[in-house]
Protein backbone atom coordinates (compact mmCIF):
# COMPACT_ATOMS: atom_id res chain seq x y z
CA UNK A 1 0.00 0.00 0.00
CA UNK A 2 1.44 2.98 -0.65
CA UNK A 3 0.14 6.95 0.53
CA UNK A 4 1.46 9.55 -1.55
CA UNK A 5 4.73 8.05 -2.78
CA UNK A 6 5.49 6.04 0.49
CA UNK A 7 5.27 2.61 1.32
CA UNK A 8 2.99 1.83 4.68
CA UNK A 9 4.10 -1.30 6.59
CA UNK A 10 1.24 -3.68 6.59
CA UNK A 11 0.01 -6.54 8.74
CA UNK A 12 -2.33 -9.16 8.16
CA UNK A 13 -5.79 -9.46 10.38
CA UNK A 14 -8.72 -11.50 10.70
CA UNK A 15 -11.42 -9.78 9.24
CA UNK A 16 -15.34 -9.63 9.46
CA UNK A 17 -16.55 -10.45 6.15
CA UNK A 18 -20.33 -10.26 4.49
CA UNK A 19 -22.89 -12.13 6.29
CA UNK A 20 -20.45 -12.37 9.63
CA UNK A 21 -18.04 -14.70 7.50
CA UNK A 22 -14.04 -14.47 8.76
CA UNK A 23 -11.32 -13.98 6.33
CA UNK A 24 -7.85 -12.85 6.74
CA UNK A 25 -6.93 -9.31 5.04
CA UNK A 26 -4.01 -7.03 4.67
CA UNK A 27 -4.15 -3.63 6.62
CA UNK A 28 -2.37 -0.76 7.28
CA UNK A 29 0.30 -1.05 10.75
CA UNK A 30 -0.63 0.57 13.25
CA UNK A 31 1.03 3.24 14.94
CA UNK A 32 0.72 1.04 18.62
CA UNK A 33 -0.09 -2.31 20.98
CA UNK A 34 0.45 -5.47 21.88
CA UNK A 35 -0.13 -8.31 19.05
CA UNK A 36 1.82 -11.81 20.19
CA UNK A 37 -1.52 -13.69 20.99
CA UNK A 38 -4.79 -13.33 20.95
CA UNK A 39 -7.62 -15.07 22.35
CA UNK A 40 -10.79 -16.56 20.85
CA UNK A 41 -14.00 -16.81 22.57
CA UNK A 42 -17.63 -15.88 22.25
CA UNK A 43 -17.40 -12.66 22.09
CA UNK A 44 -16.06 -12.24 18.52
CA UNK A 45 -18.93 -14.91 17.43
CA UNK A 46 -21.43 -12.34 18.62
CA UNK A 47 -19.53 -9.79 17.25
CA UNK A 48 -19.66 -11.40 13.72
CA UNK A 49 -23.48 -11.78 14.31
CA UNK A 50 -24.08 -8.21 14.93
CA UNK A 51 -25.60 -8.79 18.20
CA UNK A 52 -21.96 -7.09 19.89
CA UNK A 53 -20.39 -4.36 17.92
CA UNK A 54 -17.22 -2.38 19.34
CA UNK A 55 -16.94 0.36 21.22
CA UNK A 56 -16.07 3.48 19.31
CA UNK A 57 -12.30 3.49 18.51
CA UNK A 58 -12.00 0.42 17.95
CA UNK A 59 -12.28 -1.92 14.78
CA UNK A 60 -15.62 -2.50 13.53
CA UNK A 61 -14.98 -4.86 11.48
CA UNK A 62 -11.54 -7.02 13.21
CA UNK A 63 -12.51 -8.99 16.17
CA UNK A 64 -10.29 -10.06 19.54
CA UNK A 65 -10.90 -8.49 22.54
CA UNK A 66 -8.02 -10.21 24.44
CA UNK A 67 -3.70 -9.75 23.43
CA UNK A 68 -0.72 -10.89 24.77
CA UNK A 69 2.30 -9.36 23.42
CA UNK A 70 6.06 -7.62 23.41
CA UNK A 71 5.95 -3.78 23.99
CA UNK A 72 7.56 -2.45 20.69
CA UNK A 73 6.93 1.17 20.62
CA UNK A 74 5.84 3.65 23.59
CA UNK A 75 3.88 6.69 22.42
CA UNK A 76 4.99 10.20 23.53
CA UNK A 77 4.10 10.89 27.38
CA UNK A 78 3.52 7.55 28.08
CA UNK A 79 5.37 6.34 31.68
CA UNK A 80 5.81 2.86 33.39
CA UNK A 81 5.74 0.96 30.02
CA UNK A 82 9.12 0.45 28.25
CA UNK A 83 9.79 -1.29 24.63
CA UNK A 84 10.22 -5.05 25.59
CA UNK A 85 7.99 -5.57 28.27
CA UNK A 86 5.89 -8.39 28.25
CA UNK A 87 2.15 -7.47 28.61
CA UNK A 88 -1.66 -8.35 28.09
CA UNK A 89 -5.11 -6.31 27.99
CA UNK A 90 -8.69 -6.52 27.21
CA UNK A 91 -9.13 -4.22 24.91
CA UNK A 92 -12.31 -3.15 22.57
CA UNK A 93 -11.39 -4.84 19.49
CA UNK A 94 -8.61 -5.55 16.31
CA UNK A 95 -6.44 -8.13 18.52
CA UNK A 96 -7.17 -10.71 16.02
CA UNK A 97 -4.02 -9.48 14.16
CA UNK A 98 -0.58 -9.45 13.92
CA UNK A 99 0.25 -6.24 15.25
CA UNK A 100 -2.38 -3.56 17.52
CA UNK A 101 -2.35 -0.26 19.49
CA UNK A 102 -3.26 -0.58 22.17
CA UNK A 103 -3.75 2.15 25.66
CA UNK A 104 -1.21 2.08 28.38
CA UNK A 105 -3.23 2.41 31.02
CA UNK A 106 -5.03 -1.06 29.75
CA UNK A 107 -2.11 -2.89 29.89
CA UNK A 108 -1.10 -5.85 32.29
CA UNK A 109 2.33 -7.29 33.21
CA UNK A 110 2.39 -11.05 32.11
CA UNK A 111 3.01 -12.64 35.40
CA UNK A 112 6.77 -14.29 35.87
CA UNK A 113 6.84 -18.16 33.95
CA UNK A 114 3.17 -17.27 32.35
CA UNK A 115 3.62 -18.67 28.82
CA UNK A 116 2.26 -16.14 26.18
CA UNK A 117 -0.59 -18.47 24.63
CA UNK A 118 -2.10 -18.46 28.47
CA UNK A 119 -1.35 -14.71 28.93
CA UNK A 120 -3.61 -14.21 25.57
CA UNK A 121 -6.21 -16.05 27.63
CA UNK A 122 -5.89 -14.24 30.68
CA UNK A 123 -7.18 -10.55 30.39
CA UNK A 124 -10.87 -11.18 29.22
CA UNK A 125 -11.60 -13.98 31.60
CA UNK A 126 -10.12 -12.77 34.76
CA UNK A 127 -11.19 -9.51 34.77
CA UNK A 128 -14.57 -10.25 33.95
CA UNK A 129 -14.67 -12.65 36.25
CA UNK A 130 -13.14 -10.25 38.74
CA UNK A 131 -15.42 -7.74 38.36
CA UNK A 132 -18.08 -9.33 37.89
CA UNK A 133 -18.14 -12.00 41.14
CA UNK A 134 -16.44 -9.42 43.57
CA UNK A 135 -17.12 -5.90 42.51
CA UNK A 136 -20.27 -6.49 41.61
CA UNK A 137 -21.99 -9.63 43.51
CA UNK A 138 -19.75 -9.10 46.08
CA UNK A 139 -18.66 -13.04 46.79
CA UNK A 140 -17.36 -14.09 49.93
CA UNK A 141 -16.51 -17.21 51.88
CA UNK A 142 -19.94 -19.31 52.53
CA UNK A 143 -21.89 -18.13 49.77
CA UNK A 144 -23.05 -20.97 47.20
CA UNK A 145 -22.21 -19.79 43.72
CA UNK A 146 -23.60 -21.69 40.22
CA UNK A 147 -21.58 -20.83 37.00
CA UNK A 148 -23.69 -22.18 34.17
CA UNK A 149 -21.12 -22.88 30.64
CA UNK A 150 -18.20 -23.52 33.26
CA UNK A 151 -15.79 -24.93 31.03
CA UNK A 152 -15.29 -22.09 28.85
CA UNK A 153 -12.36 -19.45 29.38
CA UNK A 154 -14.42 -16.97 31.67
CA UNK A 155 -16.25 -19.94 32.95
CA UNK A 156 -12.97 -21.18 34.23
CA UNK A 157 -11.65 -18.12 35.80
CA UNK A 158 -15.29 -17.74 37.71
CA UNK A 159 -14.75 -21.51 39.14
CA UNK A 160 -11.45 -20.21 40.09
CA UNK A 161 -12.14 -16.73 41.43
CA UNK A 162 -15.08 -17.90 43.44
CA UNK A 163 -13.10 -20.81 45.05
CA UNK A 164 -10.52 -18.34 46.26
CA UNK A 165 -13.09 -15.54 47.74
CA UNK A 166 -14.16 -18.83 50.06
CA UNK A 167 -17.13 -19.62 48.24
CA UNK A 168 -18.72 -23.11 47.45
CA UNK A 169 -18.94 -23.68 43.33
CA UNK A 170 -21.36 -25.63 41.71
CA UNK A 171 -20.15 -25.98 37.75
CA UNK A 172 -22.91 -26.58 35.43
CA UNK A 173 -20.55 -28.26 32.20
CA UNK A 174 -22.36 -29.62 29.04
CA UNK A 175 -19.19 -32.34 28.01
CA UNK A 176 -18.97 -35.14 30.55
CA UNK A 177 -15.45 -35.54 29.75
CA UNK A 178 -15.02 -31.72 30.90
CA UNK A 179 -16.25 -32.62 34.36
CA UNK A 180 -13.09 -33.97 36.11
CA UNK A 181 -10.74 -30.97 34.87
CA UNK A 182 -13.38 -28.20 35.63
CA UNK A 183 -13.49 -29.79 39.37
CA UNK A 184 -9.48 -29.70 39.73
CA UNK A 185 -9.41 -25.87 39.35
CA UNK A 186 -10.86 -25.26 42.86
CA UNK A 187 -10.21 -27.72 45.79
CA UNK A 188 -12.32 -30.62 46.21
CA UNK A 189 -14.29 -28.93 49.34
CA UNK A 190 -15.49 -26.22 47.26
CA UNK A 191 -16.43 -27.34 43.97
CA UNK A 192 -18.84 -29.63 41.97
CA UNK A 193 -19.74 -30.18 38.67
CA UNK A 194 -23.07 -31.08 37.00
CA UNK A 195 -24.73 -31.40 33.82
CA UNK A 196 -27.32 -28.51 32.88
CA UNK A 197 -30.50 -29.64 34.56
CA UNK A 198 -28.81 -30.65 37.56
CA UNK A 199 -27.83 -27.40 39.13
CA UNK A 200 -31.21 -27.78 41.73
CA UNK A 201 -29.13 -30.68 43.55
CA UNK A 202 -26.97 -28.28 45.29
CA UNK A 203 -29.30 -25.36 45.47
CA UNK A 204 -30.38 -22.49 47.07
CA UNK A 205 -27.59 -20.66 45.55
CA UNK A 206 -26.34 -16.78 46.77
CA UNK A 207 -25.08 -16.22 43.16
CA UNK A 208 -25.93 -17.48 39.95
CA UNK A 209 -23.35 -16.69 37.15
CA UNK A 210 -25.37 -17.45 33.36
CA UNK A 211 -22.90 -17.78 30.84
CA UNK A 212 -24.84 -19.18 28.42
CA UNK A 213 -28.28 -17.53 27.87
CA UNK A 214 -30.73 -19.18 25.98
CA UNK A 215 -34.60 -19.12 26.42
CA UNK A 216 -34.28 -21.11 29.63
CA UNK A 217 -31.74 -19.19 31.46
CA UNK A 218 -33.42 -17.14 33.45
CA UNK A 219 -35.84 -20.15 35.12
CA UNK A 220 -32.83 -20.58 37.12
CA UNK A 221 -33.60 -17.83 39.27
CA UNK A 222 -35.90 -20.48 41.43
CA UNK A 223 -32.87 -21.45 42.78
CA UNK A 224 -31.65 -18.75 44.51
CA UNK A 225 -31.50 -18.07 47.93
CA UNK A 226 -33.38 -15.06 49.89
CA UNK A 227 -31.85 -11.65 48.46
CA UNK A 228 -30.03 -14.23 45.83
CA UNK A 229 -28.41 -12.27 42.37
CA UNK A 230 -28.44 -13.69 39.27
CA UNK A 231 -25.18 -12.15 36.96
CA UNK A 232 -25.74 -12.15 33.21
CA UNK A 233 -22.50 -11.94 32.07
CA UNK A 234 -22.61 -14.36 28.69
CA UNK A 235 -25.82 -14.63 26.05
CA UNK A 236 -23.64 -17.30 23.48
CA UNK A 237 -26.81 -19.44 23.18
CA UNK A 238 -29.45 -16.61 22.61
CA UNK A 239 -30.16 -13.45 23.71
CA UNK A 240 -34.04 -13.74 24.97
CA UNK A 241 -35.53 -15.86 27.67
CA UNK A 242 -38.82 -14.84 29.95
CA UNK A 243 -38.99 -14.51 33.31
CA UNK A 244 -40.97 -15.76 36.27
CA UNK A 245 -41.45 -12.45 37.89
CA UNK A 246 -43.54 -13.81 41.26
CA UNK A 247 -39.72 -16.24 41.76
CA UNK A 248 -38.07 -12.87 41.34
CA UNK A 249 -39.65 -11.23 43.93
CA UNK A 250 -40.41 -13.86 46.42
CA UNK A 251 -36.76 -14.56 46.29
CA UNK A 252 -35.90 -10.69 47.16
CA UNK A 253 -33.47 -10.88 44.29
CA UNK A 254 -31.64 -9.01 41.46
CA UNK A 255 -30.67 -9.97 38.22
CA UNK A 256 -27.36 -7.99 37.30
CA UNK A 257 -26.47 -7.58 33.58
CA UNK A 258 -22.91 -6.85 32.95
CA UNK A 259 -20.01 -6.57 30.14
CA UNK A 260 -16.54 -4.89 30.06
CA UNK A 261 -16.80 -4.02 26.69
CA UNK A 262 -19.64 -1.32 26.40
CA UNK A 263 -17.87 0.76 29.17
CA UNK A 264 -16.02 4.21 28.99
CA UNK A 265 -12.34 4.38 28.86
CA UNK A 266 -12.05 5.20 32.34
CA UNK A 267 -14.30 2.72 33.50
CA UNK A 268 -11.73 0.44 32.03
CA UNK A 269 -8.77 1.48 33.04
CA UNK A 270 -9.97 1.81 37.00
CA UNK A 271 -10.98 -2.16 36.28
CA UNK A 272 -6.99 -2.72 34.91
CA UNK A 273 -5.76 -1.02 37.73
CA UNK A 274 -7.89 -3.28 39.86
CA UNK A 275 -6.84 -6.41 38.23
CA UNK A 276 -3.20 -5.51 37.94
CA UNK A 277 -2.80 -4.98 41.79
CA UNK A 278 -4.88 -7.73 43.00
CA UNK A 279 -5.36 -10.57 40.19
CA UNK A 280 -2.32 -10.37 38.19
CA UNK A 281 -0.20 -11.90 41.05
CA UNK A 282 -1.86 -14.96 42.13
CA UNK A 283 -0.99 -17.12 38.72
CA UNK A 284 2.84 -16.65 39.79
CA UNK A 285 1.63 -17.87 43.28
CA UNK A 286 0.07 -20.79 41.94
CA UNK A 287 -3.75 -19.83 42.78
CA UNK A 288 -4.47 -19.28 39.32
CA UNK A 289 -4.16 -21.01 36.31
CA UNK A 290 -5.26 -20.36 32.79
CA UNK A 291 -6.25 -23.69 31.03
CA UNK A 292 -5.54 -23.48 27.10
CA UNK A 293 -7.45 -26.24 24.74
CA UNK A 294 -6.09 -25.20 21.34
CA UNK A 295 -4.05 -22.85 19.49
CA UNK A 296 -3.89 -22.14 16.10
CA UNK A 297 -1.73 -19.70 13.88
CA UNK A 298 -3.66 -16.40 12.59
CA UNK A 299 -3.57 -18.19 8.62
CA UNK A 300 -5.63 -20.62 10.32
CA UNK A 301 -8.24 -18.83 11.86
CA UNK A 302 -10.78 -21.07 10.06
CA UNK A 303 -10.03 -23.70 12.29
CA UNK A 304 -10.38 -22.23 15.38
CA UNK A 305 -13.73 -22.90 17.32
CA UNK A 306 -14.37 -21.50 20.62
CA UNK A 307 -14.71 -24.50 22.63
CA UNK A 308 -12.71 -24.14 25.74
CA UNK A 309 -10.18 -21.51 25.20
CA UNK A 310 -8.66 -20.86 22.09
CA UNK A 311 -5.40 -18.46 21.24
CA UNK A 312 -4.45 -17.22 17.69
CA UNK A 313 -0.71 -17.15 17.38
CA UNK A 314 0.40 -14.54 14.79
CA UNK A 315 3.38 -15.34 13.19
CA UNK A 316 4.67 -11.95 13.88
CA UNK A 317 5.32 -11.22 17.47
CA UNK A 318 5.62 -7.19 17.78
CA UNK A 319 3.36 -4.68 20.37
CA UNK A 320 3.54 -0.88 21.44
CA UNK A 321 1.90 0.75 23.91
CA UNK A 322 0.17 4.75 23.38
Amino acid sequence: MRDRGRTLPIVRAVVIGPRGAFRLEERPEPVAGPGAAAGLGAADLQQARGDYPAPPGWPADVPGLEVAGEVEQVGSGVTGVVRGDRVMALIGGGGHAERIAAPADLLLPVPEGLPREEAAGFPQAFGTAWDALIAQAGVHAGDRVLVSGAAGGVGTAMVQVAALSGAHVTASVRRPELHARVKALAPAARADVVPPGREAAHAPYDVIVELVGGGDCLQRVALLRDRGKVLLVGVQAGTTAPLRMLDLMLARAQVIGTTVRGRSHAEKALLAATVRASVVPLPAQGRLRVPVDATFPLDRFADARPDGKVVLLPQRCRGDAG
